[in-house]
């Protein structure tokens, strides 16, 4: 009788709160839920791994391309590669600020110093001068731009994220007009270029 008397207390007490305890997970759950969605869209990690490389990779190309521009514009002996290094400064500068805005609504923060290579390769041009200098430094554009037109056009036509494949897609002609007077150029300097003339 005591306990039959027990049970019938018991049990709607239990069940009263194991009912709670399941609304609170709920809420949680459901909260935790929310907290995930928000957050994630401002996160990197909606990005697929090859477009995330893929913005590490032309910032810091884009960035040596402004840097390398303003030596040439600078040193360079040949009026025409002097242009271009300004052109080089100009266009990377308008594409590192866009290709930065992308990044930032991603959640993505660009490299803002040259790569280890990237450095190396502007203490060399530093070094030299004269047709020396402009012999090297087309000789680097027509290889640099071979492989960003390459990369550029990948992405344009693979990128996941909508907003990478139109930057890498609005992009890309630019690099092939970059490419297509480097080629241009960079003959007269006397630079030997093993790039085929058909690769833009």
């Amino acid at each position: 009788m005591v306990n039959q008397v027990i049970r019938r207390v018991t049990l709607p007490v239990v069940l009263a709160a194991f009912s709670v305890g399941m609304v609170t997970v709920a809420a949680a759950q459901s909260s935790n839920d929310k907290m995930t969605s928000d957050s994630s869209g401002t996160s990197s990690a909606k990005l697929a791994p090859t477009d995330r490389q893929f913005i590490k990779k032309a910032a810091e190309g884009g960035l040596a391309e402004v840097e390398f521009g303003k030596i040439a514009s600078e040193k360079a002996e040949s009026s025409d590669v002097k242009q271009f290094g300004q052109r080089m400064v100009d266009d990377h500068t308008k594409a590192n600020d866009q290709l930065k805005q992308v990044a930032s609504e991603k959640g993505l923060t660009v490299p803002d110093k040259l790569s280890a290579k990237d450095a190396a390769t502007k203490a060399r041009l530093e070094k030299l001068s004269g047709k020396a200098f402009d012999r090297a430094y087309m000789r680097d554009m027509v290889t640099d731009h071979t492989k960003d037109v390459s990369e550029f056009r990948m992405e344009s036509k693979n990128a996941k994220d909508p907003d990478v494949k139109n930057f890498a897609s609005q992009t890309l002609p630019t690099l092939k007009d970059h490419l297509k007077e480097a080629k241009s150029i960079a003959p007269k300097t006397g630079a030997k270029t093993a790039a085929p003339s058909g690769t833009y």
